[in-house]
Protein backbone atom coordinates (compact mmCIF):
# COMPACT_ATOMS: atom_id res chain seq x y z
CA UNK A 1 0.00 0.00 0.00
CA UNK A 2 1.40 3.27 -0.91
CA UNK A 3 2.50 5.75 2.27
CA UNK A 4 0.44 8.35 2.94
CA UNK A 5 1.69 11.68 1.92
CA UNK A 6 1.86 14.46 4.41
CA UNK A 7 1.25 18.19 3.49
CA UNK A 8 1.51 21.39 5.76
CA UNK A 9 -0.84 24.02 5.23
CA UNK A 10 0.56 26.96 6.17
CA UNK A 11 -2.11 30.43 6.19
CA UNK A 12 -3.44 33.09 8.90
CA UNK A 13 -6.91 32.75 7.69
CA UNK A 14 -8.36 29.90 9.24
CA UNK A 15 -10.99 29.72 6.16
CA UNK A 16 -8.50 28.77 3.69
CA UNK A 17 -7.15 26.08 5.89
CA UNK A 18 -10.27 24.39 6.83
CA UNK A 19 -10.95 24.73 3.27
CA UNK A 20 -7.84 23.18 2.14
CA UNK A 21 -7.92 20.70 5.12
CA UNK A 22 -11.37 19.30 4.50
CA UNK A 23 -10.54 19.13 0.39
CA UNK A 24 -6.78 17.46 0.56
CA UNK A 25 -8.01 15.18 3.35
CA UNK A 26 -10.79 14.21 1.05
CA UNK A 27 -8.22 13.20 -1.46
CA UNK A 28 -5.85 10.84 0.23
CA UNK A 29 -3.77 13.44 2.21
CA UNK A 30 -2.63 13.54 5.73
CA UNK A 31 -3.04 17.67 6.03
CA UNK A 32 -1.39 19.44 9.05
CA UNK A 33 -1.81 23.22 9.23
CA UNK A 34 -0.75 26.87 11.12
CA UNK A 35 -1.92 29.68 10.96
CA UNK A 36 1.39 31.72 11.65
CA UNK A 37 4.84 31.63 10.75
CA UNK A 38 6.10 31.21 13.87
CA UNK A 39 4.64 28.38 14.94
CA UNK A 40 5.12 26.50 11.35
CA UNK A 41 8.51 26.55 11.77
CA UNK A 42 8.75 25.11 15.37
CA UNK A 43 6.27 22.58 13.52
CA UNK A 44 8.62 22.09 11.14
CA UNK A 45 11.45 21.47 13.32
CA UNK A 46 9.84 18.15 15.19
CA UNK A 47 7.96 17.05 12.03
CA UNK A 48 8.19 15.36 8.67
CA UNK A 49 6.70 17.00 5.97
CA UNK A 50 6.34 15.61 1.84
CA UNK A 51 4.88 19.02 1.14
CA UNK A 52 4.66 22.74 2.63
CA UNK A 53 1.86 24.97 0.82
CA UNK A 54 2.50 28.31 2.55
CA UNK A 55 0.74 31.62 1.75
CA UNK A 56 2.75 34.35 0.86
CA UNK A 57 1.32 37.13 2.94
CA UNK A 58 1.66 35.70 6.81
CA UNK A 59 0.98 38.30 9.53
CA UNK A 60 3.90 37.85 11.21
CA UNK A 61 6.78 36.78 9.01
CA UNK A 62 7.51 37.95 5.17
CA UNK A 63 7.04 35.16 2.84
CA UNK A 64 10.56 35.83 1.00
CA UNK A 65 12.16 35.23 4.74
CA UNK A 66 9.49 32.76 5.41
CA UNK A 67 10.23 30.23 2.85
CA UNK A 68 14.41 30.63 3.60
CA UNK A 69 13.21 29.47 7.27
CA UNK A 70 11.68 26.69 5.51
CA UNK A 71 14.27 25.57 2.97
CA UNK A 72 16.79 25.81 6.48
CA UNK A 73 14.52 23.21 7.99
CA UNK A 74 13.56 20.85 4.76
CA UNK A 75 15.76 21.68 2.07
CA UNK A 76 14.44 19.02 0.03
CA UNK A 77 10.69 19.55 0.46
CA UNK A 78 8.66 21.24 -2.15
CA UNK A 79 7.16 24.22 -1.73
CA UNK A 80 4.10 25.63 -3.19
CA UNK A 81 3.20 29.58 -2.11
CA UNK A 82 -0.12 30.71 -1.93
CA UNK A 83 -0.77 34.58 -3.93
CA UNK A 84 -2.91 36.93 -5.02
CA UNK A 85 -2.43 37.78 -8.26
CA UNK A 86 -1.31 41.25 -7.54
CA UNK A 87 1.99 39.79 -5.98
CA UNK A 88 2.39 37.82 -9.25
CA UNK A 89 5.91 39.76 -9.90
CA UNK A 90 6.75 39.06 -6.21
CA UNK A 91 5.30 35.50 -6.94
CA UNK A 92 8.25 35.08 -9.38
CA UNK A 93 11.05 35.96 -7.56
CA UNK A 94 10.05 33.82 -4.69
CA UNK A 95 10.16 30.63 -7.16
CA UNK A 96 13.85 32.03 -8.28
CA UNK A 97 14.57 31.52 -4.53
CA UNK A 98 13.82 27.93 -4.63
CA UNK A 99 9.68 27.60 -4.14
CA UNK A 100 8.58 24.78 -6.37
CA UNK A 101 5.37 26.92 -7.87
CA UNK A 102 2.69 28.91 -7.45
CA UNK A 103 -1.07 28.99 -7.16
CA UNK A 104 -2.93 31.90 -7.31
CA UNK A 105 -6.10 33.51 -5.24
CA UNK A 106 -8.93 32.88 -5.87
CA UNK A 107 -7.82 29.27 -4.95
CA UNK A 108 -9.32 26.68 -7.20
CA UNK A 109 -9.35 23.19 -5.48
CA UNK A 110 -8.44 21.02 -8.71
CA UNK A 111 -5.34 23.53 -9.45
CA UNK A 112 -4.09 22.79 -6.36
CA UNK A 113 -4.43 19.48 -6.47
CA UNK A 114 -2.50 19.33 -10.00
CA UNK A 115 -0.09 21.86 -8.60
CA UNK A 116 0.38 19.34 -5.29
CA UNK A 117 0.37 15.74 -7.56
CA UNK A 118 3.54 17.54 -9.98
CA UNK A 119 5.65 18.78 -6.97
CA UNK A 120 5.60 15.14 -5.37
CA UNK A 121 5.87 13.84 -8.47
CA UNK A 122 8.95 15.79 -9.72
CA UNK A 123 10.16 15.64 -6.00
CA UNK A 124 10.34 11.27 -6.45
CA UNK A 125 12.09 11.72 -9.43
CA UNK A 126 14.67 13.71 -8.00
CA UNK A 127 15.46 11.07 -4.73
CA UNK A 128 15.62 8.20 -7.70
CA UNK A 129 17.71 9.43 -10.26
CA UNK A 130 21.93 10.70 -9.84
CA UNK A 131 23.11 12.99 -9.78
CA UNK A 132 20.66 14.68 -7.00
CA UNK A 133 21.18 18.56 -8.22
CA UNK A 134 19.57 20.89 -10.30
CA UNK A 135 20.77 19.28 -13.60
CA UNK A 136 17.61 20.01 -15.82
CA UNK A 137 17.33 17.54 -19.06
CA UNK A 138 15.90 18.34 -22.58
CA UNK A 139 12.31 18.06 -23.04
CA UNK A 140 10.27 17.62 -25.74
CA UNK A 141 7.14 18.57 -24.33
CA UNK A 142 6.54 22.66 -24.52
CA UNK A 143 8.06 24.36 -21.37
CA UNK A 144 9.47 27.78 -20.38
CA UNK A 145 13.26 26.14 -20.78
CA UNK A 146 12.59 26.11 -24.20
CA UNK A 147 13.70 29.02 -26.56
CA UNK A 148 10.59 29.93 -28.76
CA UNK A 149 11.95 31.95 -31.75
CA UNK A 150 9.31 34.96 -32.35
CA UNK A 151 8.74 37.35 -35.16
CA UNK A 152 9.28 41.27 -33.45
CA UNK A 153 12.09 42.71 -34.37
CA UNK A 154 13.34 42.73 -30.87
CA UNK A 155 13.45 38.75 -31.05
CA UNK A 156 14.78 38.63 -34.62
CA UNK A 157 17.65 40.97 -32.78
CA UNK A 158 17.87 38.33 -30.22
CA UNK A 159 18.45 35.44 -32.48
CA UNK A 160 21.02 37.26 -34.66
CA UNK A 161 23.21 38.01 -31.07
CA UNK A 162 22.62 34.07 -30.56
CA UNK A 163 24.23 33.20 -34.03
CA UNK A 164 26.69 36.05 -33.62
CA UNK A 165 28.34 34.58 -29.88
CA UNK A 166 27.22 30.87 -30.20
CA UNK A 167 29.89 29.37 -32.15
CA UNK A 168 32.41 31.03 -30.14
CA UNK A 169 34.09 30.29 -26.31
CA UNK A 170 32.92 33.63 -24.67
CA UNK A 171 31.28 33.96 -21.69
CA UNK A 172 28.02 35.63 -21.85
CA UNK A 173 26.06 38.00 -19.01
CA UNK A 174 22.38 37.20 -20.01
CA UNK A 175 20.34 40.42 -18.42
CA UNK A 176 16.75 40.01 -18.20
CA UNK A 177 13.80 40.42 -15.97
CA UNK A 178 12.47 37.33 -14.11
CA UNK A 179 10.24 35.04 -16.02
CA UNK A 180 12.07 36.63 -18.87
CA UNK A 181 13.43 33.65 -20.23
CA UNK A 182 17.00 33.74 -19.50
CA UNK A 183 17.62 30.30 -19.04
CA UNK A 184 16.24 29.75 -22.86
CA UNK A 185 18.69 31.97 -23.93
CA UNK A 186 21.72 30.12 -22.57
CA UNK A 187 20.77 26.59 -23.63
CA UNK A 188 20.32 27.92 -26.77
CA UNK A 189 23.77 29.28 -27.28
CA UNK A 190 25.00 25.86 -25.84
CA UNK A 191 23.10 23.48 -28.58
CA UNK A 192 24.68 26.15 -31.34
CA UNK A 193 28.27 25.82 -29.87
CA UNK A 194 30.24 23.28 -30.70
CA UNK A 195 29.88 21.92 -26.75
CA UNK A 196 25.48 21.24 -27.53
CA UNK A 197 26.37 17.27 -27.00
CA UNK A 198 27.85 17.82 -23.73
CA UNK A 199 26.58 18.58 -20.26
CA UNK A 200 24.46 21.60 -19.29
CA UNK A 201 24.39 22.21 -16.38
CA UNK A 202 22.00 24.85 -14.47
CA UNK A 203 22.52 26.70 -10.93
CA UNK A 204 20.38 29.03 -9.65
CA UNK A 205 22.27 31.21 -7.37
CA UNK A 206 19.35 32.68 -5.47
CA UNK A 207 17.97 29.53 -4.34
CA UNK A 208 21.44 28.59 -2.67
CA UNK A 209 22.38 29.65 0.79
CA UNK A 210 25.54 31.57 1.80
CA UNK A 211 26.62 28.10 3.49
CA UNK A 212 25.64 25.51 0.60
CA UNK A 213 26.88 27.63 -2.14
CA UNK A 214 30.69 26.64 -2.39
CA UNK A 215 30.05 23.03 -2.23
CA UNK A 216 27.29 23.30 -4.51
CA UNK A 217 30.11 24.87 -6.69
CA UNK A 218 33.16 23.11 -6.65
CA UNK A 219 31.73 19.96 -4.03
CA UNK A 220 33.01 18.66 -1.56
CA UNK A 221 35.17 15.78 0.42
CA UNK A 222 33.44 12.99 2.70
CA UNK A 223 34.03 14.94 6.22
CA UNK A 224 34.61 18.07 5.25
CA UNK A 225 32.47 20.26 7.25
CA UNK A 226 29.54 19.24 9.51
CA UNK A 227 27.04 17.30 7.96
CA UNK A 228 29.17 16.44 4.78
CA UNK A 229 28.68 12.78 5.35
CA UNK A 230 28.77 11.82 1.81
CA UNK A 231 31.25 13.33 -1.62
CA UNK A 232 29.84 15.83 -3.49
CA UNK A 233 30.57 16.40 -7.49
CA UNK A 234 30.44 20.32 -7.82
CA UNK A 235 28.51 21.74 -10.72
CA UNK A 236 31.62 22.72 -12.17
CA UNK A 237 32.97 19.28 -12.63
CA UNK A 238 29.44 17.90 -13.54
CA UNK A 239 29.52 20.46 -16.31
CA UNK A 240 33.26 19.41 -17.61
CA UNK A 241 33.46 19.79 -21.29
CA UNK A 242 30.48 21.61 -21.57
CA UNK A 243 28.57 24.57 -20.50
CA UNK A 244 27.74 26.11 -16.66
CA UNK A 245 25.03 27.93 -16.22
CA UNK A 246 24.87 30.70 -13.13
CA UNK A 247 21.35 31.52 -13.15
CA UNK A 248 21.42 35.02 -10.70
CA UNK A 249 24.67 35.76 -10.18
CA UNK A 250 24.45 38.53 -8.13
CA UNK A 251 23.07 36.69 -5.32
CA UNK A 252 26.03 34.72 -5.06
CA UNK A 253 27.57 35.56 -1.73
CA UNK A 254 30.77 37.96 -2.21
CA UNK A 255 33.28 35.59 -0.39
CA UNK A 256 32.24 33.10 -2.83
CA UNK A 257 32.82 34.90 -5.46
CA UNK A 258 36.48 35.07 -4.35
CA UNK A 259 36.50 31.55 -4.73
CA UNK A 260 34.64 31.63 -7.95
CA UNK A 261 37.02 34.48 -9.66
CA UNK A 262 40.18 31.98 -8.94
CA UNK A 263 38.34 29.03 -10.44
CA UNK A 264 37.80 30.99 -14.11
CA UNK A 265 41.08 32.54 -13.87
CA UNK A 266 42.53 29.20 -13.20
CA UNK A 267 40.32 26.55 -15.13
CA UNK A 268 40.86 24.02 -12.69
CA UNK A 269 38.68 23.16 -9.08
CA UNK A 270 39.66 21.69 -6.07
CA UNK A 271 36.60 20.65 -3.64
CA UNK A 272 36.22 21.88 -0.03
CA UNK A 273 37.92 19.40 2.13
CA UNK A 274 39.88 18.10 -1.00
CA UNK A 275 43.93 18.42 -2.06
CA UNK A 276 43.41 17.22 -5.19
CA UNK A 277 42.95 19.90 -8.31
CA UNK A 278 40.64 18.58 -11.08
CA UNK A 279 41.29 20.67 -14.57
CA UNK A 280 38.55 21.94 -16.10
CA UNK A 281 37.13 22.48 -19.67
CA UNK A 282 34.35 24.46 -19.07
CA UNK A 283 32.20 27.60 -20.72
CA UNK A 284 30.58 29.87 -18.46
CA UNK A 285 26.95 31.30 -18.88
CA UNK A 286 25.85 34.04 -16.26
CA UNK A 287 22.28 35.83 -16.54
CA UNK A 288 21.13 38.27 -13.77
CA UNK A 289 18.05 40.84 -13.38
CA UNK A 290 19.81 43.77 -12.61
CA UNK A 291 23.09 45.05 -14.25
CA UNK A 292 26.08 44.43 -12.62
CA UNK A 293 28.53 47.02 -12.67
CA UNK A 294 25.54 48.52 -11.10
CA UNK A 295 25.75 45.62 -8.33
CA UNK A 296 29.48 46.09 -7.75
CA UNK A 297 28.84 50.05 -7.57
CA UNK A 298 26.50 49.36 -4.20
CA UNK A 299 29.16 46.63 -3.12
CA UNK A 300 27.16 43.49 -4.18
CA UNK A 301 29.43 41.79 -6.52
CA UNK A 302 33.20 41.62 -7.41
CA UNK A 303 34.19 43.98 -10.21
CA UNK A 304 37.47 41.50 -11.38
CA UNK A 305 34.25 39.21 -11.87
CA UNK A 306 32.23 41.47 -13.80
CA UNK A 307 35.15 41.56 -16.30
CA UNK A 308 35.88 38.23 -16.84
CA UNK A 309 32.24 37.16 -17.48
CA UNK A 310 31.92 40.63 -19.41
CA UNK A 311 33.09 38.72 -22.93
CA UNK A 312 29.65 39.17 -24.63
CA UNK A 313 26.54 40.31 -22.62
CA UNK A 314 22.69 40.09 -24.40
CA UNK A 315 19.31 41.59 -23.28
CA UNK A 316 16.90 39.34 -23.21
CA UNK A 317 13.16 41.92 -23.72
CA UNK A 318 10.65 41.73 -21.39
CA UNK A 319 7.03 40.38 -23.13
CA UNK A 320 5.73 43.96 -22.81
CA UNK A 321 8.23 44.67 -25.21
CA UNK A 322 7.59 41.90 -27.20
CA UNK A 323 4.06 42.18 -27.88
CA UNK A 324 3.92 40.53 -31.40
CA UNK A 325 5.99 37.56 -30.03
CA UNK A 326 2.71 37.27 -27.35
CA UNK A 327 0.33 34.79 -28.90
CA UNK A 328 3.29 32.88 -30.57
CA UNK A 329 3.93 31.82 -26.67
CA UNK A 330 -0.04 31.65 -25.94
CA UNK A 331 -0.20 28.85 -28.79
CA UNK A 332 2.82 27.44 -27.72
CA UNK A 333 2.07 27.34 -24.13
CA UNK A 334 -1.53 25.99 -24.74
CA UNK A 335 -0.13 22.98 -26.38
CA UNK A 336 1.49 22.35 -23.77
CA UNK A 337 -1.48 22.62 -21.46
CA UNK A 338 -3.42 20.32 -23.78
CA UNK A 339 -1.03 17.38 -22.93
CA UNK A 340 -0.34 18.01 -19.45
CA UNK A 341 -4.35 18.02 -19.23
CA UNK A 342 -5.44 15.99 -22.06
CA UNK A 343 -6.99 18.32 -23.37
CA UNK A 344 -7.88 19.77 -26.88
CA UNK A 345 -8.23 23.57 -27.01
CA UNK A 346 -7.57 25.00 -30.00
CA UNK A 347 -7.87 28.81 -29.70
CA UNK A 348 -8.42 31.84 -27.71
CA UNK A 349 -11.42 34.32 -28.13
CA UNK A 350 -10.78 37.41 -29.28
CA UNK A 351 -11.80 38.86 -25.91
CA UNK A 352 -9.39 36.88 -24.55
CA UNK A 353 -6.41 37.73 -27.04
CA UNK A 354 -7.26 41.34 -26.37
CA UNK A 355 -6.44 41.09 -22.43
CA UNK A 356 -3.23 39.34 -23.31
CA UNK A 357 -2.63 42.54 -24.97
CA UNK A 358 -3.10 45.37 -22.64
CA UNK A 359 -1.83 43.46 -19.54
CA UNK A 360 1.64 44.18 -18.98
CA UNK A 361 2.61 40.72 -17.85
CA UNK A 362 5.28 41.81 -14.91
CA UNK A 363 5.68 37.58 -14.43
CA UNK A 364 7.19 37.88 -18.24
CA UNK A 365 7.13 34.58 -20.26
CA UNK A 366 6.88 32.30 -16.53
CA UNK A 367 3.26 33.98 -15.83
CA UNK A 368 1.83 33.56 -19.39
CA UNK A 369 2.44 29.74 -19.07
CA UNK A 370 0.78 29.64 -15.75
CA UNK A 371 -1.89 31.95 -16.93
CA UNK A 372 -2.91 29.66 -19.39
CA UNK A 373 -2.60 26.56 -17.42
CA UNK A 374 -5.01 28.38 -15.16
CA UNK A 375 -7.46 29.19 -17.60
CA UNK A 376 -6.97 25.70 -19.79
CA UNK A 377 -8.04 23.87 -16.72
CA UNK A 378 -11.03 25.78 -16.29
CA UNK A 379 -12.11 25.50 -19.85
CA UNK A 380 -14.84 23.14 -20.82
CA UNK A 381 -14.86 24.11 -24.29
CA UNK A 382 -12.17 23.99 -27.76
CA UNK A 383 -11.72 27.66 -26.78
CA UNK A 384 -9.94 29.81 -24.10
CA UNK A 385 -12.36 33.22 -22.70
CA UNK A 386 -11.31 35.99 -21.29
CA UNK A 387 -13.63 34.56 -18.07
CA UNK A 388 -11.21 31.85 -17.66
CA UNK A 389 -8.29 34.87 -17.16
CA UNK A 390 -7.89 35.80 -13.87
CA UNK A 391 -9.19 39.19 -12.64
CA UNK A 392 -6.41 41.20 -12.66
CA UNK A 393 -6.25 40.59 -16.57
CA UNK A 394 -9.28 39.78 -17.71
CA UNK A 395 -11.10 43.09 -15.32
CA UNK A 396 -8.35 45.22 -14.09
CA UNK A 397 -10.60 48.09 -13.24
CA UNK A 398 -12.92 45.57 -10.96
CA UNK A 399 -10.10 44.18 -9.94
CA UNK A 400 -7.89 47.32 -8.99
CA UNK A 401 -11.28 48.23 -6.79
CA UNK A 402 -11.61 45.39 -4.79
CA UNK A 403 -8.16 45.92 -3.72
CA UNK A 404 -8.49 49.14 -3.02
CA UNK A 405 -11.45 48.17 -0.65
CA UNK A 406 -9.73 45.19 1.20
CA UNK A 407 -9.43 46.36 4.43
CA UNK A 408 -6.69 44.46 5.22
CA UNK A 409 -5.05 44.42 2.24
CA UNK A 410 -5.45 40.62 1.58
CA UNK A 411 -7.11 39.26 -1.88
CA UNK A 412 -9.83 36.82 -1.29
CA UNK A 413 -9.17 33.72 -0.17
CA UNK A 414 -11.20 31.55 -2.66
CA UNK A 415 -14.43 32.16 -4.78
CA UNK A 416 -17.97 32.44 -3.74
CA UNK A 417 -18.79 28.66 -3.57
CA UNK A 418 -15.43 28.09 -2.32
CA UNK A 419 -15.79 30.55 0.96
CA UNK A 420 -19.39 29.27 1.68
CA UNK A 421 -17.72 26.26 1.65
CA UNK A 422 -15.10 26.52 3.64
CA UNK A 423 -17.52 28.77 6.25
CA UNK A 424 -19.40 25.76 6.88
CA UNK A 425 -16.53 23.67 7.62
CA UNK A 426 -15.49 26.55 10.10
CA UNK A 427 -18.73 26.53 11.78
CA UNK A 428 -18.84 23.31 11.87
CA UNK A 429 -15.21 22.62 13.85
CA UNK A 430 -16.31 25.70 16.12
CA UNK A 431 -19.61 24.53 17.30
CA UNK A 432 -18.20 20.75 17.95
CA UNK A 433 -15.25 21.69 19.99
CA UNK A 434 -17.62 24.17 21.85
CA UNK A 435 -19.70 21.65 22.73
CA UNK A 436 -16.95 19.25 23.59
CA UNK A 437 -15.92 22.20 26.30
CA UNK A 438 -18.90 22.78 27.33
CA UNK A 439 -18.76 26.58 25.42
CA UNK A 440 -15.33 27.38 27.58
CA UNK A 441 -14.60 29.69 25.29
CA UNK A 442 -10.52 29.53 26.49
CA UNK A 443 -10.02 26.30 26.25
CA UNK A 444 -12.55 26.22 22.91
CA UNK A 445 -9.54 29.06 21.73
CA UNK A 446 -6.53 27.35 22.75
CA UNK A 447 -7.75 23.64 21.07
CA UNK A 448 -8.71 25.63 18.02
CA UNK A 449 -5.03 27.15 18.07
CA UNK A 450 -6.62 31.03 17.44
CA UNK A 451 -6.84 33.93 20.23
CA UNK A 452 -10.02 34.18 22.69
CA UNK A 453 -10.98 37.36 20.60
CA UNK A 454 -10.66 35.53 17.06
CA UNK A 455 -13.42 33.11 18.24
CA UNK A 456 -15.80 35.68 20.28
CA UNK A 457 -15.69 37.36 16.93
CA UNK A 458 -16.77 33.87 14.58
CA UNK A 459 -18.68 32.88 17.19
CA UNK A 460 -20.71 36.50 16.25
CA UNK A 461 -20.25 35.62 12.71
CA UNK A 462 -22.02 32.18 12.75
CA UNK A 463 -24.57 33.53 15.40
CA UNK A 464 -23.45 31.08 17.80
CA UNK A 465 -23.42 33.19 20.85
CA UNK A 466 -25.58 32.58 23.29
CA UNK A 467 -28.07 35.65 25.15
CA UNK A 468 -26.11 35.60 27.93
CA UNK A 469 -23.26 36.28 25.91
CA UNK A 470 -24.49 39.09 23.31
Amino acid sequence: MEEQKKIFVIDDDVDTCALLSRFLTKHGFEVRYAHSGKSALNILREENFNLVLCDFRLGDIDGTEMLAEIKKIAADVPVIIITGYSDIKTAVNVIKSGAYDYVAKPLIPDEILHTIKRALDSTEAKKSSEPVVRLKKETKQPDIDDFIPGESPEAKELLRQLDLVAPTSYSVIIYGESGSGKEAVARMIHKRSSRGDKPFVALDCGAISKELAGSELFGHEKGSFTGAADAKTGHFEMSNGGTLFLDEIANLPYDVQAALLRVVQERKVRKIGGNKEIALDVRILVASNEDLMESHHKGKFREDLFHRFNEFSIHVPALRDRRKDLIIFANYFLKAANAELNKNITSFSEDALNCFMQYQWPGNIRELKNVIKRAALLTDDSTIQAKHLPLEISNPEKFITNETSSSNGKENSAGTSLKNAAQEAEQETILKVLKKVNYNKTKAAELLNIDRKTLYNKMKTFNLLRDDEE
